[in-house]
């Protein structure tokens, strides 16, 4: 039986339920009234069901699909505004005992090259990050008990934060490592990470066994229930995400909602992040040998659902996706992206042709952090470095409620312009730092407290005479 507050995965991701809501959301896609209805709903800005959600996701009416996206639009602007926060993904080891037949980095794959960064390389790697303007990173690793222990990646922590090169410094590092015990997530928040990030890939749990067949990930519930016990041991900020283009697209998204509702049902607060990542060509994986790809057209109107239906919830796209995909998804409910990104193990501080052979899938994006950055500002978005909340203790219930108590241009917003001037001073290229000049100038303006804007003001103009890491 579905029941959204059982700890026990077939229950809180149940497959009938799943398919009854496919069955009302085939029934009802024409429905006018009730889709009007959901749409006055989700006006009020406390989010949907997964049920009310796949009525919207598969609504055929072409003039209430407009009011969905440009209530998306308005959803975003309201509780993230115009901010995109910056990211970089940080490989330190490919090594896997898997079978996941998605992913190159599979066990059977004798074709790419195993890696595992020494604590010297990730220093490397951290240091040409920095130089970049990154402050904030995703760590990712492949699962292997052996190779790659949890003991590794807490050092690899613990080196990333004790880096201080020049005026850059890594102030929060979110971990997108294997699904582990509640003992090793404790040890996970004592290193002081941020997110703690675990992708369910598909939740069509069939679907799910085939595409996993060797390798402890094969494990469809102690995968799915990860984020109980992560939350359990204290971690409460964490993100999930399907690889879309593996299973049946409604399927999956019914299912990555029916997983926020869970989290909220049992520890009172939803996922911090979702991520929208889409299936990429990358050593030995052909994307087309799978069934389910999504057009951008789709995509695009997944990612607007999944606004309206978690409002408060950040979303991420990574550089798999293209300029003009991630241009779209912006508008509609995208507040996280990467840039300058390297999917492959020591990526970053010696890149070389054969990186591509180690690379987890294909960078679609491939601009460098500052082209994006300027790309961001000429879209009129604030690039923000900022990791105040996380410093600050705002995460978990303490995030939510300062999301939706509407005091993100207070807070949020200026945080944002003083990392992005810090980013302005020590790394952008002219032609960047001239245009974020005046777009701090501008956004600056719509502070509403005067006594914060004025403290604000301040704060620029030390960080122009060299001083960093202002925050509120």
């Amino acid at each position: 039986m579905y029941n959204p507050k059982s700890s026990k995965a077939p229950e809180f991701i149940n497959h009938q339920e799943i398919l009854d809501t496919l069955a009302y959301a085939d029934e009802n896609k024409t429905n006018v009234k009730l889709i009007d209805s959901i749409i006055e709903k989700a006006r009020l800005k406390k989010g949907l069901s997964h049920r009310e959600a796949s009525v919207l996701l598969a609504c055929e009416l072409e003039d209430r699909n407009e009011e969905i996206f440009a209530l998306a639009n308005q959803i975003k602007q309201d509780f993230y505004g115009n901010r995109i926060v910056m990211f970089a993904p940080l490989y330190l080891s490919n090594y896997c005992i898997n079978g996941c037949v998605y992913c190159p980095y599979h066990a059977q794959n004798k074709t790419i090259p195993r890696k595992q960064l020494s604590q010297e390389e990730i220093k490397k790697e951290v240091i040409a990050l920095q130089d970049m303007g990154h402050k904030r990173l995703a760590l990712e690793t492949g699962e292997d008990p052996v190779n790659c222990p949890i003991e590794y990646v807490l050092e690899s922590i613990k080196t990333i934060y004790g880096i201080k090169h020049e005026n850059g410094e890594i102030r929060r590092v979110n971990v997108n490592i294997a699904a582990t015990t509640v003992e090793n997530y404790k040890k996970l928040r004592d290193a002081e990470i941020g997110t703690y990030i675990l992708f369910q890939e598909t939740y069509h749990k069939e679907s799910y066994e085939q595409l996993h067949p060797t390798g402890p990930k094969h494990n469809y519930d102690y995968h799915t229930e990860a984020m109980d016990r992560a939350m359990t041991a204290g971690i409460d900020d964490v993100g999930i995400g399907v690889l879309f283009g593996l299973e049946m697209y409604r399927y999956e998204f019914a299912g990555l909602l029916m997983h926020a509702e869970h989290l909220e049902s049992i520890f009172g607060v939803g996922p911090h992040t979702i991520s929208v990542p889409r299936i990429q060509p990358a050593s030995d994986i052909d994307p087309d040998s799978f069934d389910n790809g999504i057009d951008d057209d789709i995509f695009i109107k997944i990612v607007a659902c999944i606004r309206i239906s978690v409002p408060y919830t950040g979303m991420i796209m990574s550089t798999r996706e293209s300029q003009e995909c991630r241009e779209k998804t912006l508008k509609v409910g995208i507040s996280q992206i990467s840039g300058g990104s390297k999917t492959s193990v020591g990526g970053y501080s010696e890149p070389c042709e054969a990186d591509k052979d180690s690379a987890q899938f294909d960078v679609s994006d491939q601009r460098t952090l500052d082209e994006v950055v300027n790309w961001l500002m000429g879209l009129g978005y604030i690039p923000s470095f900022c990791t105040a909340c996380y410093r600050e203790g705002r995460t978990g219930d303490r995030f939510m409620s300062f999301c939706k108590s509407g005091q993100i241009l207070n807070y949020c917003h200026p945080n944002a312009l003083m990392t992005l001037k810090e980013y302005l001073v020590d790394y952008a290229s002219e032609s960047t730092s001239k245009i974020g000049e005046k777009l701090i100038a501008a956004e600056l303006e719509k502070v509403p407290s005067e006594k914060v804007k004025a403290l604000a003001k301040d704060h620029l103009e030390r960080i122009q005479e060299g001083r960093r890491d202002f925050r509120f």
